[in-house]
């Protein structure tokens, strides 16, 4: 199997003034095509650094990818350091990067500086990757057999997000064009509710027993639970298929409802599909989620046919008057409380008229806990109107604990879950 490097380069990343997502994209996309990305690292924007580390880099792998350090300031001296590692003899205007770079400032409104149209020039040598999105283009380096021993290719890519991810499409096709490839193909199915240590110990049986050209990962995500990826190596795509379904048939009967999706699925966009295909509607009572479990369901195109509305009741003067919570129930039993959460998705299942209420009430943290009731503490309902006339609430609390971003992203997460289960109910 090819090996690969990726690598960031600039200060910003080493002195954590940014956050580095460019490495996990490219990692997963090299993956996707059968190629083991064996480090990663980060570099200071110091051309000797650069250099140093690129070249031991380009000795041990078959691919190295770059990203940063491609600006318009004079801090961003990568281009020259490739030049030289590369042994370009000078640099040339690519004529059709320097044409966006020209036309996407004027419509911008920023003047024309000529350190702008210097990122349109490019070491001789080397090919360029259009860059539509940004003005500094990729780059592309194939290194003779006679430097390293081998020919190993180095990609240069922006350090902006949305423009080097705009840019590994055509990376990876260049490395597909180029390589020779040992197939590789990935099925991923999505559960939740279910940690991921819990989660291996029920499938350890099954997990012992696959194929030796056969590999599982384990994908856990906060807001999407924990996703299970087989994938086959060296064999046909319709082969591979059927064999990677056959496995992933073993544990369904394992996963149970815990199982709600597969390869791209989120649980909010299966919630979405879920909700249209019944015709049902829904909205939120939030309080410790400040709206969070409405803006993941609307997160999804055409939210409109299923999202009415959704009141953030943080305070209790809200629940109380705007969701009809009895104010003797909050002083009895608290805000974070079972009946208090119960309450909050009657009342707004009946202030909006839906099929169903999500109602949470929580504890995010830092501050606001005690003994009973500490940080991580929260309490989610679901309030389903029934075709009698009546109607039925289900709720359950959870206890996480951490900071309060998680905790937040957990909660919504998890009321997520409650209505996907409650929606597998109905059926």
């Amino acid at each position: 199997m090819k090996k690969a490097a990726v690598c960031t380069i600039g200060d910003e990343i080493l002195i954590g003034q940014i956050i580095d997502t460019n490495s996990s994209h490219i990692a997963q996309s090299l993956n996707e095509i059968g190629i083991r990305v064996a480090t990663m690292v980060s570099i200071g924007d110091e051309r000797k650094e650069i250099m140093g580390k690129l070249e031991e880099l380009l000795k041990t792998n078959d691919l190295v990818i770059t990203t940063g350090g491609l600006g318009p300031t004079k801090d961003d001296i990568t281009k020259h350091a490739l030049g030289e590692l590369f042994g370009s003899t000078g640099q040339y205007e690519h004529t059709e990067q320097a044409e966006i770079v020209r036309e996407l400032l004027v419509r911008r409104g920023v003047p024309l500086f000529e350190s702008n149209l210097a990122q349109a020039y490019v070491p001789t040598g080397c090919e360029v990757l259009v860059n539509r999105l940004g003005t500094a283009p990729g780059l592309v380096f194939r290194f003779p057999a006679t430097r390293f021993s081998h020919q190993p290719t180095l990609y240069s890519l922006p350090g902006v997000p949305f423009e080097a991810l705009g840019l590994l499409p055509a990376v990876m096709k260049d490395i597909c064009q180029h390589q020779a490839l040992e197939p590789i193909y990935h099925k991923t199915w999505a559960t939740f509710g279910i940690a991921e240590s819990t989660l291996a110990e029920m499938i350890a049986a099954w997990e012992d027993h696959l194929p030796q050209d056969t590999k599982l990962a384990y994908l856990p995500n906060t807001l999407n639970g924990v996703r299970l990826r087989l994938s086959c190596y060296g064999d046909t795509a319709e082969h591979a298929a059927e064999r990677l379904e056959a496995e992933f048939e073993k544990i369904r009967p394992i996963l149970g409802t815990a199982l709600y999706g597969k390869d791209q699925d989120t649980l909010p966009g299966v919630l979405a599909k879920e909700l249209k295909a019944k015709g049902v509607s829904v909205c939120t009572a939030e309080s410790c989620t400040c709206g969070r479990v409405a803006h993941l369901l609307g997160s999804i195109p055409g939210a409109s046919d299923y999202l009415m509305g959704a009141t953030i009741a943080y305070s209790n003067a809200v629940k109380i008057n705007d969701l009809k919570v009895p104010a003797t129930l909050i002083e009895q039993e608290g805000a974070v409380s079972q009946a208090c959460v119960e309450a909050m998705a009657q009342g707004a299942m009946e202030k909006y008229g839906t099929t169903y209420a999500v109602a949470t009430s929580g504890i995010a943290g830092p501050g606001g806990g005690s003994p009973e009731k500490p940080v991580g503490l929260v309490w989610i309902a679901v309030a389903t109107r029934l075709q009698n006339g009546g109607s039925r609430v289900v709720s359950k609390s959870f206890s996480f604990g951490g900071d309060r971003e998680r905790n937040m992203e957990r909660f919504a997460a998890n009321a997520l879950n409650l209505l996907r289960l409650e929606l597998l109910n109905a059926r």
